[in-house]
């Protein structure tokens, strides 16, 4: 079996979030520059592995104020933890053509594991000759637990942000190397 590599096409590739507001709105967010890599053995996904690295400091919710504040010691801390990081370490076959990604997720240099559902989506040539992979990916996280814990309580009750950051990746892959499996 040969192993492929595929490398993120940031261009068709999102990493979003949602974490509730003021315990009844929705706030939407993603990250804007990034770089991962996906490699696959044969046809065989279960197979393969991933490893995706974020620069904090490219969050994006569409407010600048919030951004800022996003990336401030408060939460991220850019500045001082620059890169959010996710490696897979095993990837179980759900069946009809989803899977588990279990890996290591890396926020503020504390490491958690997480499992990613996974649809794959497909494999196509672009006009241009390249392979090309989709998948669409989810999971949540208790944010308290990578360090991000600063909140504000409200008056009526409940908490400013929400504890739970779900988690969404829309990604699309192009391969980049074929090597000869040991």
């Amino acid at each position: 079996m040969a192993l492929k590599t595929w490398q993120l096409d940031a261009a068709h590739t999102t990493v979003g979030f949602m974490v509730r507001h003021m315990v009844v709105a929705k706030v939407h967010g993603r990250f804007t520059k990034f770089e991962g890599k996906v490699v696959v053995n044969g046809d065989d996904l279960s197979q393969g592995s991933a490893e995706v690295k974020i620069e904090a400091a490219s969050i994006d919710t569409g407010v600048e104020q919030r951004d800022n504040h996003l990336r401030s010691p408060d939460f991220f801390d850019a500045a001082a933890f620059p890169q959010l990081i996710f490696r897979s370490k095993r990837v179980q076959d759900a069946g009809k053509g989803h899977y588990r990604v279990v890996g290591d997720l890396t926020i503020r240099d504390v490491t958690r594991e997480v499992t990613l559902d996974t649809e794959f989506l497909g494999k196509v040539k672009d006009p241009w000759g390249n392979e090309r992979l989709a998948f669409q990916a989810s999971t949540s996280i208790e944010r308290k637990e990578f360090g991000l814990s600063w909140n504000q309580a409200l008056e009526a009750g409940g908490l400013l942000v929400g504890e739970r950051v779900d988690i969404t990746l829309d990604v699309q892959a192009v391969a980049v190397a074929a090597e000869q499996a040991a």
